[in-house]
Formats: C-alpha cells, structure tokens, sequence
C-alpha cells in the first residue's frame, strides 16, 4: 500500500471540502483533496444545483461565496439572472471550472481524483488519516471530513446524529413542548413524546429528502426523442407528479431553475423529483445505498417523462451536462443526488433552531458566544428554514422578513465549536456534517453558508498546524482574525445589513463587534451609510411610475416598455438602494439602473437614477 503524508487532507469534493482544501492551501500548508467523483463543487456543480439559495444580499457576498460570484460574473457569455428560485443561475460547467482553476493555481495543493476513503486510522482519540481505495493511505496532521453524507464520521466513529432529535433535547420552537427521551443517532418514533402527525413524518423521512436534479433542453417545439425510463411512466406512477405545477402553470414551472440556452434545472419539490422511500438505506451499507441510488434515479427520470408527456415532445433531456463514466446515467442527470442533510457531527456545541431565529423585536439571530465568553462565530448564513417531506406539510418558525422589495432570511452566523468534535482529535468537518439539529439544519445546509463553512474550516486547520495545536485548542480570535484579513477572499464574521464588502470601514465593524457584542444591533445595521456598489454589468435604464403596495413590496409601470409586460416587481440587493426605496413615494417618477429578469418579473435595481 502506497503512503503519502500532508498537513491537511480533505476527503469529498462537497460545495464545503473544495472551500477547505483551496483556502487551507492558500494559508501555505501542504494540503491534499481526495474525491470520489471527477468535479468539485457538490451541491452547486455535481449535485446540479446551479441555482443556489441564501446570502444573496451584497453584504453576505464575502469570502469564497462572494469569489464565487464574481468569477461567474466575469465568465465569457455569462448571465445570472434567469431565474425565478435563485438570482444566480450558470451552467454547472462553469461553476467546474472555476472550481477546477482554484485548485490549479495552488501548487501547494494536490487533488487525487477517483478515491473513496475505506477507513479513517487514529492513534488513541485522534485521527491520524484515511485510507483509500487504490491501495493509497493518506496521513495528516489535521483531516476534514467533507464528505455528502458525513461517512468520515462514521469510518471514525465519532458520535453523530441522524435524524430527528426529541423535543425535549432541544426544545426547539418547530416542534412540540412535550418531553421526550434525549437521542443521539438514529431514534424510533415510539420513543419521542411527539403528536401522531409527527410520529408519522418522522418514520416516513427520518431526514430532509435528497433530489436527483436534472436539465431540460427546450427544441423550440421541434420533436425530440420519446422519454422511456426503464421503469416506464404507467397510470399508477402518474399519480406520483399530478398536479405537479397546477398551483404555477407551465411557464413558472420551467422558468424556476431556468438557465441560458433554452436550458431548465429541475429541482421540483412539489410531486416532483424529491424521493424519500427509505432514507435510512443511504448509511446503512454500501449496497443499500447503491439501491436507493438506483430507485431514486429511476424517479427522477420518470418525472422527467412525465413532463415530456404533459408538455410536448419539444421537452428532452439537455445533451452532455453532467460527465458519467459509464451509461447507467443519462449525461442530463448530476454525478448524484442533491442531498440535503448528512451525518451530522455531535460537536463541543450544537447549531438548533433557537440559534438561527431573530431575537425579539429583532431582524437578527444572537452572535454565539463561547465557555470563555467570546463570540466564535466564524461564518454568516441567512435562508429562511426550509425543510423538504414530499406529500406532508410541516409548518416552521418564520424566520423571513422584507428587505429591498423581496422576501428574504433573516442572518445567523455559525460557532466555530459546531464544526469540531467533543473529544476526537485530528477531525474538523465542513458541510452539512456539521454539528446541527435536525430543524436547524433546514438553514445552515445551503450552498452559500457552506462554502464559508468549508473556507473556515480549511483555515482552522493551516491554523493548527501552523502552530502546532488541535482544533478544540485553536484560538478562535485567531481564526477570525484570519478569515477578515484574508488577502485574497476576506470573509465576514458579523452579519451588517448596511456593510458591504467595498466598504472603507468593513474591517473595522466586523471587529468592533467580536469584541463588543453587547452592541450588536437588533435591526443588524451598523451606525453608518453603505458605499454605492455596482456589482453586475448588463445593466439598462428604466424609467415609469414607483408603486407601493404594502410593507417592501414595490413595482414599476414601465414608461416606453417593449417587453411581453408593463408592469415589474422592482428588488435590490444593495442597502443604499434599500433604503431609498423605502423614501419612495407612491405613483412618484422613478428611473432606474438595473437588470431584467422576465422569469421573476423583477427588475434588480443596481441604482436610482434622480430626475
């Protein structure tokens, strides 16, 4: 068996591992990335969700999320708003290649591709390294499991949880104030004090349901060839997707994960192409999961046929999307599932619902604070708690609140404790492994918060070898300090409506509130004004009459329109824009600098024009 040695390894090649190994690199330690498939990214290029949700303000635009952006932005031929689910959607091709460019720059940084980790080796409580397929046995000094579903956790047998806690563990909101038995791993219903509505979802979805996301290619009504899975769409398995997008009509249905060239992600939750039967397969064992894997796909395609059937023969499965090795998977199916929650780590702390719902009479979560009384927040998140059982409706605490003209997530931050574990040394995780309750993790699973998640975790660990310490011995200052000053991706820390990351005093603010959490304010603006920021570059000007409907819901009736529609919603992404829509008076002339999205019928204002 072959051996190599590094400082950190990184093993998956999930939207969080590749943020690990590309910012630990950067930092100058010698770092390996282990992957299983032939592209980086999980959720937002391999998993085929381009369309990614949360941090879509320009203020949570910062560290290798904002980089992210801005590389699509200046991609030839790229445009980001076509969409209604997201106000960034690409060709998953591009998002590969950035991905695949920021690990070529690294020298320092070697990726093996094609590895899947067999067994995690330790000495006493710590974790020393991996051994792989191929015969190749990887040690470390620190390893990060950034893996979809958390397996590193499992091959190390560190404590971790799968599915729903009791209410009493937590006592989270969301769920009923009745006591139960505290719970660790997998838990049967039986033993929770939960209503029979709920002893009933939980056996169903023991975890949120994983979709096997897909593109369309619109012929422009031309005849393509006939959808025919091997498990044909009969009159039974049609009822599994009728009334699939009766609530939206075709167009909205398609326009919802709409790209550029006549392509549709598709990601439908509503009888779509969420699958759910037996989620306990995807840990049980290996030939369990490629079982699961099997029917999952075999539901995807059939949804695929059933629109085809329902739309036209127009409708076909985009040509060369995803690569697949074999022929088992049409190459418009991602390398996998989109899975939306893993193992998740039991770590010196635990992200619940309580920790990512405003404060009272607040727009913002509480900054956590750790055993020494510090704020140890190390990354921001802001989706709204989103939770996904095909069929069943369970209700969550709101967590959304209006801002500039759109409904959007009131910000949280994660705790550095949560991505490291109580007792086992040598292991950080950075994906939806992270230490997190079940309810909570309906917001700290997507893309944006995970791949701040992946570059804090890849910082922690050059950190730690960097001074020669374990993770739950880092200083967690340190690592703040760290990722602000990053020379080449500066990632917040503190979530500050009005701070972009342009601004002169954007250092300043992050820090003043680490050290004086006391005055962290409730409405999450800092005592100041937002510089102008013009991000995108297609921009056009609109000009017509400013209505106000209710609280931040805005539209304009278009003065010369040459467009299939008069009237627009009209939303930004910036505080200064923000906040002088909220000046704007009702049927006042307005003209605007921005970017129109016929799919959300919204204009996105970069700018108001004064007349």
């Amino acid at each position: 068996m072959e051996t190599i040695t590094t400082d950190v390894l990184v093993v998956g090649g999930s939207t969080g591992s590749v943020a690990a190994a590309v910012q630990a690199s950067r930092r100058g330690v010698k770092t390996i990335l282990a992957t299983e498939f032939p592209w980086l990214g999980g959720m937002l290029t391999s998993a085929g969700v381009c369309a990614p949700d949360g941090n879509e303000l320009r203020s949570w635009q910062t560290g290798l999320w904002g980089a992210y952006l801005q590389e699509l932005l200046t991609r030839k031929s790229t445009v980001l708003d076509n969409a209604w689910v997201s106000l960034f959607t690409y060709h998953p091709h591009c998002g590969v290649a950035i991905f695949a460019d920021w690990v070529k720059q690294l020298p320092n940084l070697l990726w093996l591709r094609g590895y899947q980790p067999l067994s995690v080796t330790k000495q006493g409580n710590r974790v020393t390294g991996v051994t792989f397929s191929h015969n190749l046995q990887v040690r470390a000094g620190i390893t990060i499991d950034g893996t979809e579903l958390g397996d590193l956790l499992a091959l190390a047998e560190a404590p971790y949880r799968w599915g729903w806690e009791s209410t009493a563990e937590f006592e989270e909101p969301s769920l009923s104030g009745e006591k139960g038995t505290e719970s660790s791993k997998s838990v049967e219903p039986q033993n929770l004090a939960f209503s029979q509505k709920q002893r009933s979802l939980i056996k169903q979805y023991p975890v949120q349901v994983p979709t096997w996301v897909f593109c369309l290619q619109d012929n422009d009504n031309q005849n393509s060839k006939t959808l025919t899975p091997r498990h044909p769409v009969t009159p039974s398995s049609r009822q599994l997707f009728k009334g699939a997008w009766d609530k939206y009509g075709a167009e909205k249905f398609l326009n919802y994960g709409k790209l550029t060239d006549n392509l549709y992600m598709i990601n439908w939750p509503i009888a779509g192409n969420d699958y759910g039967v037996g989620l306990d397969r995807l840990i049980a064992s290996e030939s369990s999961r490629k079982e699961w894997l099997t029917e999952a796909y075999h539901h995807s395609y059939s949804f695929a046929a059933y629109i085809q059937s329902e739309l036209g023969q127009g409708y076909s499965l985009a040509k060369d999307i995803f690569p697949h090795q074999d022929n088992t998977l049409d190459s418009a199916f991602a390398l996998y599932p989109y899975y939306r929650e893993s193992r998740r780590l039991i770590g010196k702390v635990t992200i619940t619902e309580k920790d990512i719902l405003p404060k009272d009479n607040g727009c913002v979560a509480s900054l956590p604070v750790n055993e020494a009384g510090m704020v140890n927040a190390i990354a921001v998140g802001n989706y709204p708690n989103d939770h996904h059982y095909p069929g069943i409706e369970f209700p969550l605490q709101p967590k959304s609140i209006r801002w500039g003209g759109k409904w959007t997530g009131t910000p949280f931050t994660i705790p550095y404790d949560a991505i490291v574990p109580q007792t086992l040394e040598g292991l950080l995780v950075c994906e939806k492994n992270i230490s997190v309750s079940h309810i909570a993790n309906g917001s700290t699973r997507l893309q944006p918060v995970v791949m701040n998640i992946g570059q804090a975790a890849g910082m922690a660990a050059a950190l730690c070898i960097e001074s020669n310490c374990q993770p739950r011995e880092l200083d967690v200052r340190s690592l703040q300090q760290a990722l602000l000053t990053d020379p080449t991706a500066p990632s917040a820390v503190i979530p500050l409506f009005n701070l972009s990351p342009n601004h002169p005093q954007w250092l300043y603010w992050q820090q003043y509130y680490l050290e004086h959490p006391e005055n962290y304010p409730l409405d999450g603006n800092f005592p100041g004004d937002d510089i102008e920021d013009i991000t995108a570059t297609n921009n056009q000007i609109y000009q017509g009459k400013f209505r106000r409907y209710d609280e931040q819901n805005y539209n304009i009736i278009l003065k010369n329109f040459l467009f299939k529609r008069k009237t627009y919603q009209l939303i930004t992404l910036h505080s200064t824009i923000h906040k002088q829509l909220l000046d704007y008076q009702h049927n006042q002339s307005i003209s605007v600098l921005g970017r129109l999205n016929p799919a959300g019928n919204w204009i996105i204002v970069e700018k108001i024009i004064h007349q």
